[in-house]
């Protein structure tokens, strides 16, 4: 589940980084078209023998959360095996990622809203550093800076990190969470 803001005015923001990265895994397995699943954009597809679902809430970030309430409800959901959240990272430097297995929503308002419906922090995260290459590019509050468009050099500092990203969410479909957070989690 990638997270990010619907609407033209935000797609081109840093909050919308986990929404590009999905977009990158959508095209490089090549899955179905996105299509509307009642507050989502989904596309499904398979890597070998794993079925596979890429989820974008269109919901606005603070609401991510309501999203997971369709799966939450199905037999054999486990928030910790079935789902990896998506998400831009402030605190983390353009260019580079962290995983992890669970812990804080560290102020991030969609995780906070994810955490807030599974009533748990413990599901995995891959979050996509956003922090600017130049700091004083951050100006005014947090919540304005991360709904400004990313200049370009940064995002091509960003999308750089796509192909690395693929492995893995790769490696945590296939080998799990514990061993994507052992092997990978930088």
């Amino acid at each position: 589940m990638g997270l990010g803001n619907p609407g033209r005015e935000y797609e081109n923001t840093r909050h919308n980084a986990g929404w590009w990265f999905v977009d990158h895994l959508a095209r490089t397995w090549p899955f179905e078209s996105w299509r509307k699943d009642r507050d989502t954009h989904v596309a499904d597809g398979y890597l070998g023998p794993l079925r596979v679902r890429l989820v974008k809430p269109q919901t606005f970030m603070n609401l991510s959360g309501s999203a997971l309430r369709s799966y939450m409800g199905r037999a054999g959901f486990d928030a910790v095996e079935d789902l990896l959240v998506v998400v831009d990272e402030v605190a983390i430097p353009v260019g580079e990622y962290r995983f992890r297995a669970g812990g804080s929503a560290g102020g991030h308002n969609g995780l906070k809203s994810i955490q807030s419906q599974l009533g748990t922090p413990e599901y995995p995260r891959l979050r996509i550093g956003i922090r600017p290459i130049d700091e004083r590019r951050v100006i005014g509050n947090l919540a304005d800076f991360v709904l400004r468009v990313m200049p370009g050099d940064e995002r091509d500092l960003l999308e750089g990190t796509f192909d690395r990203l693929t492995k893995v969410v790769d490696t945590w479909l296939r080998e799990g969470t514990q061993k994507t957070a052992s092997t990978m989690g930088r």
